[in-house]
């Protein structure tokens, strides 16, 4: 884990412990990639028009969140989202910690703002990230809380 890597753990007020984190992190990649593509087929698929499918398919998008250890590798395609296997390169990787992820889902933070504040990195294809996240913007929050919790 590197200081940045910390730094963001620290921040997000999360006590995560260290050696449960290390442990997470060596888990096979396939389980949460295989539940995040379930998610997205679910949650973001139905809200994507033909246009935007043919701009994001075909590309390893990696998501890391920094907090608990879990890193996903996804890809859209033909089919819907798929996990992508754990080698090869990423068009984009993108590193949060988890409360972070959860405010964007709600539509409660900007995704510019966080990349700012460094809560969020992303690295690789400066193009596709911009596509993927301006798509991500027109369509709104992903996750909405019942009025009854808001």
């Amino acid at each position: 884990m590197n200081a940045h890597t910390t730094a963001l753990s620290r921040a997000a007020g999360l006590p995560v412990p260290t050696p449960l984190r290390r442990l997470v992190a060596r888990l096979p990649i396939a389980p949460p990639s295989i539940a995040l593509a379930l998610a997205l087929d679910r949650l973001l698929l139905p809200r994507l028009s033909s246009d935007d499918v043919a701009q994001l398919s075909g590309r390893v998008v990696e998501i890391e969140v920094l907090d608990l250890g879990i890193r996903c590798r996804v890809s859209l395609g033909a089919r819907g989202f798929r996990a992508a296997p754990d080698r090869g390169p990423v068009a984009l990787r993108v590193a949060a910690q988890a409360p972070s992820y959860l405010r964007l889902l709600r539509g409660e933070e900007d995704a510019d703002r966080l990349f700012f504040e460094r809560a969020l990195v992303m690295e690789g294809d400066t193009e596709y990230g911009l596509v993927l996240k301006n798509t991500l913007d027109a369509i709104g929050p992903l996750l909405t809380l019942p009025a009854a919790l808001r």
